[in-house]
């Protein structure tokens, strides 16, 4: 096991371990209330089977600090009252650390959160302005936010223009529910501020009708469409792109478009759709290889291995490295057991951290619980996706602008 032990402790994961699994203490939860059933079984299979492959790699060294951890995964079928049951449940178990991945979930849990003094994490879903932890102080959308992210798309797309986006057209077309609808606020201000008209598209879930919005699109002739729609609805898309004669490279998703939806779109129709990221895709990341060699290898898998290039998992892998290394440092700066405020005093301790090239690199602070909001645009040339930027964060004084406003407002 020695070389397993140098591998973890060489990604800054499973620093401070003990090694072997005899006389674990008490098990540090996580409470996964995912939807399982209904609008996000695109990607909730793949995020939180890497969640549980994470804990089985670290409770065989012994866990962090001799305290196993438990993932806990439950349905609440994106329906925000079984979310608060579910919460309200875990809660009454010890669990003090919980992820929804799901915007509705994560709205209703928040305040029930915050009164109750546990972490809830929102990686890549939930309000924007939770990355404000002078008002938001048990919330941490680590990683880039929707309004982050769409912030980052206009950068990237004023770059293409030399500039100067003043006369440019930048279409929205968006899911027209709470995941859609998160963006608009930040465009806009964007809008304003560079001079670009910003034409919007609601689509009705589940997103199958989306003629009226693209012929539309056709006879306004925007120069460049930002997506924010989930699964099939990016496949519903790329169909009335062709229908309309819409080049695909207009086309920028939000970070939930992977190697599932090019396949169905057909990986050559597909050329030229870009999207945002803030993980690295594919099999040859060190932790993924390491998970493959210790667990998938001897049949100790928590599922199939997933062999494609599915960034979904990779972003599980991250999401989770971020959860576990943020209870290593808790341990390291208060020792056992892991409290919320001593986890809480973990997660505004990680500065640079990028489990070893897996993902954008974070910090956390008690100012900042979003930990920096980078991204990277990448494109489909027909046969991988291709990186178009570095790791970039645009318009952040805009942003906490736009954060520091609606922040103020909430308990009002």
């Amino acid at each position: 096991m020695k070389t397993l032990t140098k591998a973890l402790a060489a990604i800054s994961l499973m620093a401070g371990m003990s090694a072997g699994t005899q006389g674990l203490a008490e098990p540090f939860k996580v409470g996964v209330c995912y939807d399982l059933s209904k609008a996000y079984t695109f990607a909730t299979p793949q995020v939180s089977q890497a969640a549980m492959d994470l804990a089985k790699l670290i409770n065989m060294q012994g866990g962090i600090g001799g305290e196993p951890v438990e993932v806990i995964v439950r349905d609440h079928g994106n329906e925000p009252q079984r979310g608060i049951e579910c919460y309200s449940r875990l809660s009454r178990e010890g669990v003090f650390v919980f992820d929804t991945l799901s915007t509705p979930v994560s709205l209703a849990i928040l305040p029930r959160a915050m009164e109750d003094e546990r972490i809830l994490m929102q990686s890549l879903v939930g309000r924007g302005d939770a990355v404000d932890g002078t008002v938001f102080e048990w919330v941490y959308p680590v990683g880039p936010t929707y309004w982050g992210q769409a912030a980052n798309n206009i950068g990237y797309i004023k770059k293409l223009h030399d500039g100067d986006l003043t006369d440019v057209k930048i279409a929205f077309i968006y899911f027209d529910y709470p995941f859609g609808q998160e963006p608009i606020e930040i465009l806009k201000t964007l809008s304003e501020r560079e001079g670009f008209e910003l034409q919007l598209y609601p689509v009705p879930l589940p997103g199958t009708d989306q003629a009226g919005a693209w012929s539309k699109m056709r006879r306004e002739k925007p120069d460049h469409i930002i997506s924010w729609m989930l699964g099939g609805g990016h496949v519903v898309a790329s169909k009335e792109m062709t229908r309309n004669g819409i080049p695909m490279d207009k086309y920028i998703s939000v970070n939930w478009l992977n190697e599932v939806d090019i396949a169905n779109i057909g990986a050559e129709a597909a050329t030229g759709l870009k999207r945002g990221t803030n993980v690295v895709g594919g099999l040859d990341v060190p932790l993924r290889q390491l998970i493959i060699k210790e667990l998938y290898d001897k049949g100790e898998g928590s599922g199939p291995l997933v062999k494609t290039q599915d960034v979904y998992y990779n972003t599980g892998l991250a999401m989770y490295s971020i959860v576990f290394e943020a209870a290593r440092k808790a341990v390291e700066l208060e020792g056992l057991p892991i409290t919320a405020r001593s986890y809480k005093a973990g997660l505004e301790s990680l500065e640079g951290y990028d489990a070893n090239g897996l993902m954008a690199p974070i910090t956390v602070t008690a100012e900042d619980h979003g930990g920096g909001g980078k991204t990277r645009i990448e494109m489909w040339n027909g046969e991988t996706w291709v990186p178009q930027t570095d790791w970039l964060s645009e318009y952040s004084d805009v942003v906490w602008e736009v954060v520091k406003e609606s922040s103020s407002k909430y308990g009002q």
